[in-house]
């Protein structure tokens, strides 16, 4: 894709409707599948956004419907994000007020790293990288905003 493009507020920059394509590949046996669907960023009580994505997710050629649920509440610096699980656990930090960030996130004995990257108003990446005795998993979702 191209340059980063600086946020300077991620939830503002994240408000609304995103079309989603996610592709997942497993390194350890060269599995792959995808992801297709929608992401909708709308207002959460108290501050912040309720993440809610959904679609069909296909795994060696057997699509299912998929969904998750994520929260983005204000994060410590301003612009910034604090992302959770939608039981509040935490999940990662975001700041893309240089339009890239990476952040890591522990799970049992893998380590989640994730890669962000905004394009431009429209368009943004996500890199998961995921490592560890269970799981060898890139994951690459590309969001375009909805007209």
């Amino acid at each position: 894709m191209g340059e980063f493009w600086p946020v300077p507020d991620v939830l503002a920059y994240l408000a609304g409707s995103w079309r989603v394509r996610r592709s997942v590949r497993d390194l350890a046996n060269g599995d792959e599948g995808e992801f297709a669907g929608t992401t909708e960023f709308g207002p959460l009580d108290g501050g912040g956004l309720l993440h809610r994505e959904s679609g069909t997710f296909a795994w060696q050629g057997v699509g299912r419907p998929a969904e998750r649920t994520l929260r983005f509440l204000p994060g410590a610096a301003p612009g910034t994000a604090d992302v959770r699980f939608a039981d509040s656990r935490p999940f990662h930090d975001l700041d893309l007020t240089a339009g890239h960030w990476v952040a890591d996130h522990p799970c049992s004995a893998d380590l989640y790293r994730g890669e962000f990257t905004a394009y431009d108003t429209d368009r943004w990446r996500t890199v998961w990288r995921v490592r560890g005795p269970a799981k060898d998993l890139l994951l690459t979702t590309d969001y375009t905003r909805e007209p």
